[in-house]
C-alpha cells in the first residue's frame, strides 16, 4: 500500500473507492447497504463532495480488505493539497498593510482578478516589504509588465 499511496497522494479517497468498487465489480448502492450506510452518503464521498470519516473508512477498509487507516491517510493528503491551493491563491497578507487597501474589504480581495489594481496600488503607495511580497506572489515578469503599462498611460 505504501507504493500505491505515493502514487495517489492528494487524490480524494472517494475517487480511490470508486475505482476499487469498479475493479471488484461491486455495485455502489449494494455496497453502501452492506456496510450499513446510506447510498447517498457513499455517493457524495465518491463524487468528492463529502469528506471521509474514520468510522466509515474503517467499515470500507474491512469490507474491501484494505489496510486499516489507508482511506483516512488519503483524506489527510487530500486536505493538505486543498489547503496548499488556497494558500497559493493569495500573498502573505501578514506582510501587507490593510491601510493600503482602505477602500475595500481586505479579506474579500480577489487577488487574481484584481492583480492590476493591487500591483498599481502597492507600487504607488506601499513599503519596500509590500512591494517585495507582491513581486514574489505575482512574479517579477507580471509586475514589470503591469508597471510598464501604468507608465505608458
Amino acid at each position: 500500500m505504501r507504493n500505491t499511496l505515493e502514487i495517489i497522494k492528494g487524490v480524494h479517497p472517494g475517487k480511490f473507492l470508486e475505482r476499487e468498487l469498479l475493479k471488484q465489480n461491486i455495485n455502489k448502492r449494494q455496497f453502501a447497504i452492506a456496510i450499513g450506510e446510506h447510498p447517498q452518503t457513499l455517493g457524495a464521498i465518491i463524487k468528492g463532495n463529502r469528506r471521509m470519516n474514520v468510522e466509515l473508512s474503517l467499515k470500507i477498509e474491512e469490507k474491501l480488505q484494505l489496510e486499516e487507516g489507508f482511506l483516512m491517510t488519503l483524506q489527510v493528503f487530500y486536505d493538505l493539497k486543498q489547503a496548499k491551493k488556497i494558500n497559493q491563491l493569495k500573498p502573505d497578507i501578514s506582510k501587507l498593510s490593510k491601510v493600503l487597501f482602505w477602500d475595500t474589504t481586505f479579506d474579500k480581495i480577489d487577488w487574481q482578478q484584481m492583480k492590476v489594481a493591487v500591483i498599481k496600488r502597492v507600487f504607488s503607495r506601499g513599503t519596500e516589504e509590500e512591494k517585495e511580497e507582491i513581486t514574489r506572489f505575482y512574479g517579477k515578469d507580471v509586475v514589470e509588465k503591469i508597471k510598464l503599462i501604468k507608465h505608458q498611460l
